[in-house]
Parts: C-alpha cells; sequence; structure tokens
C-alpha cells in the first residue's frame, strides 16, 4: 500500500491519501475567539501541500476552558461565516478536513483566570511550574453533562460550516483523557472507578454526535496509546476503549501518548537517532490494530517519507505528521514528487522534559506564524528564544482573553 493511496473510511468518505496534518495548537484566534485570516493563510499551505487529512488545531467547546490563550471557540453561530471560511481554505485542494474539538479540564493556564474544572480535585503536578495551572474543582453531574452538550453542539456546527469530521480530543491528558486515567479520575459515581465508568463521558459523547451529524461526516477520537505514567491510563485500557468504540460509528482512532505531566507526545521520552524509534507509538499501535474495527492513526515524531511508509507497512492506516509540516507545509507533495525532505528542529537537550516540551511547542509556532505570514521558516531557530517569544505572546493573548470574558459577562447575564 503506498502513501499516497486512497483510504475510504467506514462512513464511506475517501481520504486521497494516507498522510494528516495532524492537530497543533496555533493559538491564532482572531479578537472574538474565530478563526482569523493568518490562521486561513496558514491552512491554505497545508491544502497546497497535498495532505490527505487536515486535522486543525484545538477547538474549543467552552470559551471558559481554554489550552491557551489565542485558542478557537465555537459554542455558537455568532461567527460561523469565519469557520466556513476557514474550512474552504483546508478544502481548497481536496482533503478531509476535520475539526479538532476539545476541553482542557485542569490542563488550563491560571493565568487565563477562570475556574479549572476536572473528574477530580487533582492538581497537575510538574515541579515548579506546577503553580501554572490553579486547583481544579470536581465536576457535578450537572458540569460533566453540559460538556456532553457543548461537544454535540460544537460538533454540529463544524458539520454546518463545511468541515468533513470533527476529532474528539481524549488525549494528552486533556479533559476526556483525566476521566480515562485513575491518576486523575478518583471519583466514586458512575464515572470513575472501573474503565468502563472511565471511559463513559467519552462514549456518551461519540454516541451523541454520532446521532446528531450526518453518515457521511467523519467522527473521529484522539486517545493516548498510554500516558506514560505509572498507575496511569495503560496500552492495555487504550486497547479495551477502543474496542468500546467499535460499535458507535466511530471513522478513525488517531494514538498518540503522554501529557503535561509526561510529555511523551513532544518526543522527551523518545530517541531520534534509529527510523524504528522515529514514530513514537507505532508499536503501541501495532497491538491495538489486532482488535481495531476502524482505521488507525500514528502521530508521533515521523518526519521521513520511509518512516511514514513504514507506518503504512505495518498496517496502520494514517501516518499524522505535526511538527515535520509545521517546518515545510509541502511536505507531502515534496514526497510524491520523489523529494526526500527530513524537516527537523534544532535538538533540545535540557533536562527538564516539562521545560524542554514547552520550549519545543514554542519553536513549532514560531514555524507556524512564520509560514501565516508567507514567510520562509526557521528550523533552526534557538529553543530558548522561541520560547521567550512564545511566552510574551501568551502574556499578551491572556490579558486579551480576559478582557474578552469581562465584555462578555453582561451578555451572559
Amino acid at each position: 500500500m503506498s502513501l499516497f493511496s486512497p483510504l475510504a473510511l467506514p462512513n464511506g468518505a475517501v481520504i486521497p491519501n494516507r498522510i494528516a496534518k495532524a492537530a497543533m495548537e496555533e493559538n491564532m484566534a482572531d479578537d472574538d475567539h474565530a478563526p482569523s485570516e493568518a490562521l486561513l493563510r496558514l491552512y491554505r499551505a497545508w491544502a497546497e501541500g497535498e495532505a490527505g487529512l487536515i486535522v486543525t488545531g484545538n477547538v474549543m467547546v467552552d470559551a471558559r476552558a481554554m489550552t491557551g490563550p489565542g485558542g478557537v471557540v465555537l459554542e455558537d453561530d455568532r461567527h460561523i461565516d469565519r469557520f466556513r471560511a476557514w474550512a474552504e481554505a483546508g478544502r481548497s485542494r481536496g482533503a478531509q478536513v476535520w475539526m479538532q474539538i476539545n476541553h482542557p479540564g485542569r490542563q488550563m493556564p491560571a493565568s487565563l483566570g477562570q475556574e479549572t474544572l476536572a473528574p477530580s480535585a487533582i492538581a497537575i503536578d510538574i515541579g515548579s511550574l506546577s503553580r501554572q495551572f490553579p486547583m481544579p474543582r470536581e465536576m457535578t453531574a450537572a458540569d460533566i453533562a453540559e460538556v456532553e452538550r457543548r461537544f454535540v453542539t460544537t460538533a454540529q456546527l463544524a458539520q454546518r460550516a463545511g468541515f468533513t469530521g470533527v476529532e474528539i480530543h481524549a488525549a494528552h491528558g486533556y479533559l476526556l483523557s483525566q476521566f480515562l486515567s485513575p491518576l486523575s479520575n478518583r471519583r466514586q459515581d458512575r464515572w470513575g472507578g472501573s474503565l468502563e465508568n472511565r471511559a463513559r463521558l467519552l462514549i456518551d459523547i461519540v454516541r451523541g454526535i454520532r446521532a446528531a451529524v450526518a453518515p457521511g461526516f467523519a467522527v473521529a477520537v484522539k486517545l493516548n496509546s498510554a500516558d506514560f505514567q505509572r498507575g496511569g491510563f495503560s496500552a492495555d485500557d487504550a486497547q479495551a476503549v477502543v474496542a468500546m468504540l467499535g460499535s458507535l460509528g466511530v471513522d478513525l482512532v488517531e494514538l498518540s501518548g503522554g501529557s503535561y505531566e509526561a510529555p511523551a507526545m513532544m518526543g522527551a521520552a523518545r530517541d531520534e537517532r534509529t527510523l524504528a524509534r522515529e514514530a513514537y507509538f507505532l508499536d503501541f499501535a501495532r497491538d491495538i490494530a489486532r482488535i481495531a474495527t476502524m482505521p488507525l492513526m500514528v502521530t508521533g515524531g515521523i518526519r521521513r517519507r520511509e518512516v511514514a511508509q513504514q507506518v503504512i507497512d505495518s498496517g496502520v492506516a494514517m501516518a499524522g505528521i505535526a511538527t515535520a509540516l509545521a517546518i515545510e507545509p509541502g511536505l507531502p507533495r515534496n514526497w510524491r514528487l520523489g523529494r526526500r525532505d527530513v524537516p527537523a528542529l534544532k535538538p533540545i537537550s535540557w533536562k527538564n522534559k516539562q521545560l524542554a516540551s514547552s520550549a519545543h511547542m514554542a519553536a513549532v509556532k514560531y514555524q507556524l506564524t512564520r509560514v501565516s505570514r508567507r514567510r520562509r521558516t526557521a528550523p533552526g531557530v534557538s529553543p530558548a528564544w522561541a520560547l521567550v517569544v512564545s511566552q510574551a505572546d501568551a502574556r499578551c493573548r491572556a490579558r486579551r482573553y480576559r478582557r474578552w470574558m469581562e465584555e462578555r459577562k453582561p451578555a451572559a447575564a
């Protein structure tokens, strides 16, 4: 099977090739927290690069719950035209474009000034950086029901805007991932304890979305292959959850891993010196593929064509690429034309894994900003400098977000 073979999904939709632009957090919303012109330019670049599937960065289902400042929010139809323009930009060259929908739970920065919610009142533990995240409040049954409704509403709005699917984010330590992990979910009710209970919110959201959207609209789930924390969500748990999703009309499961506490998704826990180690989560995917009834996608570290092909040859349907496509948006087209591009950022060897993860994310965002301004990327940027730039931008955007939330209060009253 070639990287450039089409993939037919269970719902009948066809992805034109096996290369996906995986989600990255762009933090490029406009002043209304809707898609900005810069964001549209970025997605046109990826469309022109010929990725078969384009998955957006986080779109928040609740304006009060953000993964970071400058995030896009879709909770009503006030700015639906801007979302329609975003979908059109991504679909302009024939790609499937899916909106990744998310709620951060306890992984919301304290600088945003909002109450944080979580399955249990357990704070993030990342050493000296823990103070950047407030202690969350344990969610009530009403809170959980509201989150479920919000995911369904956002999926319906995404369909109205012209996206071809949604990806429900249940990985990387965000809210649905927090429910799945026994480290962050200590509840004693119907949402805690057994894996079936911990997966209940995810399963109910999948059921709700599938029932509310058209059959041809894709419903995907992003799931951790493991949390990489002792006592957390395990590879066996991941297999069991994929089995639960099998009868619910899920069109694809993307496998990644880690959280803010154990940032495996950023490569901090992996050595990239060999081809075998470049696709971080491929071994987990091979095991899950034995029981999966839907196509799988693996994301994490892929930057060479031969590794992407190795993923497909292993029986995994899609190769998800993030950082390499931030550096070279035209990577799929270049590979199709026979080029052997291997985009890579400057290595980060810092001992503090959480700080190294933040610097990696900052270096990626540095590339995204340059692409959105139609400038050449700068993969050799100093990670420390990128982090300084990112932190300054985040402080500015956090102030803007707090003002925006204050202005919304009279309308919500």
